[in-house]
Order: C-alpha cells, then structure tokens, then sequence
C-alpha cells in the first residue's frame, strides 16, 4: 500500500462493518475487501454521515417522517368516521333484526326511523352533489331541494341528535368487550366495570404487544442478515477446503498410486501363493487318504519295471535310428534296392502260395 492510501483503522473498521449491516444494503464485504480496497471503505463511511437506518438520505427521511405524520393524521380522522359511519349501520342492521321483538318501545322505533330516513337522505343528497357542478341532468329530475323535503322533522332530529351518542357509546363498549374477550378470553366471566378497567389498558396493552411485534420483526431481519453473511462466508470458505482437496488429490494421490499398486501388487503374489500351497496341501493329504503304503511300493515297482522297459526301448530305438541313419547314406540306389527287394518278396509269395495250392490239389 502506497504511503498516500486511506487505512481504516480497527474502530473504523468495526463502524463501517455496523453501517454494511444497518443502513447499506447487505453486500457481503469482509475485512480482507475492505482492506483491498480502502477508498471504497472511505467512500461508505462518507456516505452513512448523510443516510440514516433506512438507507434514506437525511433531508428524504425527514421529508418522508413529515409525509407520514400528515397520512396518520389524515387516516385518524377518516377512521374516525368510518368507525362512527358502521357503527351506525350496525345499529340499524341490530334494529331490524329485533323487529320480531315485542319489547320495542315506541321511543326506539321513532329513534331508529328517524336515524335511517336522515341517512339516506343525507347520502342521497351527496350523490346528487351541487348543481352547478353537474353537466349532466340529475338522476330520475330530483333536485336536492326534493330530497330535504324527506328529512324528518326539525324536533324529531333533535331529540334523535340528542340520543345517538348515548347508543353509539353503548354499541362501542360492546365492541370493546368483544375484543378484550377475544384478547383475554378469560375476561368474559368478568364483571362489566372489572371489563371496563381492562379496556381501559388494552390499548397499551396492544401498543406494548405491536412494539414486541415490530423489535422481533426488526431482530429477525437482523438475524437474517447475518445468516446471509454468514452463508457467504461458509461458501467462501467450503471454495477454499474443495481447492485444497483438489490440489492434494493432484500432487500427492499420483504420486502415492504407484507405491500403493506395487504394495497391491505384492499382496496378491504372496496370496496366490498361499493359495497355491494350499492346494497342495489338499493335494497331498487326499493321496495319502487314498493310497496305503504297500499300495504306494507296489506301484514303486511296477514304475520301476516300466522305466525300465522304456529304457531297453530307447535303446533299441536308438539302434534302428543308427542303422536307418546308415541306410540313409545310400540315397536313391537304397530306395530302388527296397522297391526290387518287395518286389522279389512279393513274388516269391505268390509262388509259394501257388505251390501251396499245387500241393493241396495233388493230394
């Protein structure tokens, strides 16, 4: 390394590997890259003064933190309504669904008729909207000034006003009951004020629990990580052991074949001879279960007289090779000599087979 490079030092060294891991994107480096590559290390560490845990540029993030305090802002007041809007609607689903009910006073019909009759008129009029706004003709020629002639009267609305937020208390304490029992199933055999308490903290309770959620969520991702550095590592190093074997295998496996064929080698000639012995052995002992030994003398004998048969035979044939080998010096005139000599032979044959005949005939 030139005298002019950046070197990180040990503590450096740890912070960017804590930023790698927090705020960048997981890249894998390891101490040896870094090391290689200073600038490149240098240039993180630049980088995560302007970034924060998510990665975002500080003026991004803050930007971003403004945007979603607005968006909670807004969907706070929109769940608002809407819980307020159902809530409403279940009261009538619950109204219609207890018109079999006898025990409905006159105070609760009027109540839940003039709620409903306000409502459809109110959205009927959000739908037709304002009519300078409209380019089209209104829907079926109603005019909003038709629709307002609907609504109920002015005191029945007042008193209906005056009665809805005690009946949407009373349908959201249920709800809240509902959802601490499927919460705490224990909690239904509890006394309401007993239920009200605990409603009272289960919004803590929740807010405790969703933290719990979100820091497993946040080790999780942690974890894996550092499983995913850990994988790239364990990778790295298993390249490394299957070079080494392949690099052993290369210079010392051929080198050590030939010492193990010749070892190889020797043991199958010392086996085989074992095994010759062996069978010679089996050999022998097999003759001497068959063979006594007067039945081994006589045999001495008669070998014995054979050789020697065999040897006046030899001689004899030697002698006959001799006098042949004699005969043979002759050449043509011995053959022709042989040709007269069987000729003769042959006729003096026939004469004395003739004369044979002469004989028996003159008897």
């Amino acid at each position: 390394m030139a005298s002019g490079d950046f070197c990180l030092p040990g503590e450096g060294m740890e912070i960017l590997q804590q930023v790698c891991s927090k705020q960048l994107p997981p890249c894998n480096l390891s101490e040896e890259d870094l090391l290689r590559n200073p600038h490149f290390g240098k240039l993180l560490l630049g980088l995560s003064q302007h970034m924060d845990e998510s990665g975002l540029s500080l003026t991004l993030a803050k930007e971003q933190a403004q945007a979603w305090k607005e968006v909670r802002l807004h969907k706070t007041i929109w769940l608002r309504s809407e819980i307020l809007q159902r809530v409403i609607q279940e009261l009538l689903v619950d109204y219609y669904v207890k018109t079999q009910d006898t025990n409905l006073t006159l105070d609760d019909k009027k109540f839940h008729e003039t709620l409903e009759q306000r409502l459809l008129v109110t959205e009927l009029t959000r739908l037709l909207g304002p009519s300078r706004e409209r380019e089209m003709p209104p829907l079926l020629g109603l005019e909003k000034a038709d629709l307002l002639e609907l609504m109920p009267r002015s005191e029945d609305f007042v008193w209906m006003r005056a009665r809805l937020p005690l009946e949407v208390e009373e349908q959201l304490k249920k709800k809240c009951f509902t959802l601490l029992c499927y919460h705490d199933p224990s909690s239904d055999s509890d006394g309401e004020t007993l239920k009200a308490a605990k409603v009272w903290k289960l919004a803590e309770v929740l807010v405790g629990e969703k933290q719990q959620c979100q820091d497993a969520k946040s080790q999780q991702k942690e974890q894996m990580v550092l499983l995913e550095k850990k994988s790239a590592t364990y990778s790295q190093v298993l390249l490394r052991c299957l070079a080494l074997l392949q690099r052993l295998l290369q210079e010392h496996r051929l080198k050590t074949q030939s010492e193990l064929d010749r070892i190889n080698a020797q043991y199958l000639e010392i086996k085989c001879s074992a095994m010759i012995l062996k069978l010679r052995m089996e050999e022998l002992k097999i003759l001497s279960d068959t063979y006594t030994a007067e039945k081994v003398e006589v045999h001495r004998l008669i070998r014995d007289r054979l050789e020697g048969a065999i040897r006046l035979q030899e001689q004899d044939m030697e002698k006959s090779r001799q006098v042949l080998s004699t005969y043979e010096v002759l050449g043509e005139e011995f053959d022709r000599l042989v040709k007269e000599y069987t000729c003769l032979k042959q006729a003096t044959e026939n004469k004395r087979w003739a004369l044979r005949e002469f004989n028996k005939a003159c008897r």
